[in-house]
This record gives C-alpha cells, structure tokens and sequence, in this order.
C-alpha cells in the first residue's frame, strides 16, 4: 500500500494545522532520525540471522554428504543375489505336500 500525492498533501496540511510551523520542522526531523534507526536495527537483525542461518547451515551440509557417503559405501558392499532380485516362480510357489506318512493324522483302528 503507497500513499499518492494528494495523501500526503492532506496529511501535510493535518499536520501543519494540528502542529504549528515551528513544530513541524522538529517533528520531522524527529520522525527521521526514528526511522534512520529502525531500519539501521533492522538491518543488523537480518545480518545477524543470516550469519547465525550460515553457522548451522555448514554442519548440516558436512553431515549430509557423510550420511551420502555412508550409504554408497553400504550399497557398494552389498550385493544380492540375482534370485533375490527376480525370484522365480518356482522358489515362491508353496512346497508340495503329499500323503505321506507325516502328514496324515494319527488314527487307531477301533
């Protein structure tokens, strides 16, 4: 939101009538020098973050390309089988059970 010409000619005038002409030059002067200042702090608190952001940023860029390099060096040492990879129907199909003796159930003749 900005302010046109005619705003701030309205808000001079306000300011003019409410004030006085003597008064008007120091509350100027006075409303700058406030706003040189929070622009000045606030420019020092984004710094300061960003320095402190840089700081944290570092270890955790070190710490990444570690847990990057660990994990190659785990995949590269393991190595399956290509049964394991592409198993065969034939190792996934259930074993055969057949009516043998261990499988019928135990009955006494009467």
């Amino acid at each position: 939101m900005s302010l046109g010409w005619g705003e701030m000619a309205l808000i001079f005038m306000v300011a003019l009538l409410v004030f006085g002409p003597k008064k008007l030059p120091e509350i100027g002067r006075t409303l700058g020098k406030g706003l040189r200042e929070f622009k000045k702090a606030s420019d020092d608190l984004k710094a300061n973050w960003e320095e402190n952001l840089r700081e944290v940023e570092s270890p955790v860029h070190d710490l990444k390309q570690t847990m990057n390099q660990v994990k190659a060096d785990v995949e590269s040492s393991v190595t399956l089988p290509d049964e394991t990879l592409n198993p065969s129907p034939e190792s996934i199909a259930p074993p055969d059970v057949s009516d043998s003796e261990e499988t019928k159930p135990n009955v006494r003749p009467n």
